[in-house]
């Protein structure tokens, strides 16, 4: 069903804020499914096997239906399939490297939001930079407005803000250690 002009207008909103939504939420997820998987040891890749199943359900399954219910032709070109598949290896591997970043961390539920803090205000800005490589302006470099390069600079800046500021959680609980036991040495007289 192509969309109308009208609808155009404000439809993207709609679907970015949806996107800023559940990729807004992901970590929190990703980090409370590993650590519900019960398995130190292999919580994440456990957990992500299970991302991976929701992507095929999502980018498999939903694209199928919607398809064939708008009577699409089947033809894949060769240059857009390698490309579309080239996009979800890096997505892959960059879902992956998530995990992988909490795994490392010293503190995973208190890193979350800084590791997808760093990874979301950093995309944005790689993004538009290999954009802008990929379809440089028209007049050159220099035509970029100066908004653009403060919005880069905010962004990054942000970022780091909220890396290094980020509110701390409850303190971590400590161990109960017994009470230290004395043992009197008996010298034989």
């Amino acid at each position: 069903m192509p969309p109308t002009a009208q609808s155009q207008s404000s439809t993207w909103l709609t679907f970015a804020l949806l996107t800023v939504a559940c990729w807004g939420t992901y970590g929190i997820f990703l980090q409370m499914g590993s650590e519900n998987m019960h398995d130190p040891a292999n919580g994440r890749i456990k957990a992500f096997l299970f991302v991976g199943l929701a992507y095929f359900l999502v980018a498999v399954l939903a694209p199928i239906l919607i398809l064939a219910l708008s009577g699409a032709n089947w033809k894949f070109p060769i240059t857009g399939m390698s490309l579309s598949l080239v996009a979800g290896i890096v997505g892959a591997i960059g879902a992956l490297g998530v995990l992988l970043a909490f795994n490392a961390a010293p503190n995973p539920r208190q890193s979350v939001p800084v590791i997808m803090t760093i990874i979301f205000s950093g995309a944005p800005v790689l993004n538009a930079i290999v954009a802008l490589c990929l379809n440089p302006p028209a007049k050159g470099w220099g035509s970029i407005p100066w908004q653009f390069w403060l919005g880069m600079a905010l962004a990054v800046t942000g970022g780091g803000l909220v890396t290094k500021f980020k509110p701390s959680g409850p303190p971590a609980h400590k161990a109960a250690t017994a009470p230290a036991v004395q043992v009197a040495e008996k010298n034989p007289a």
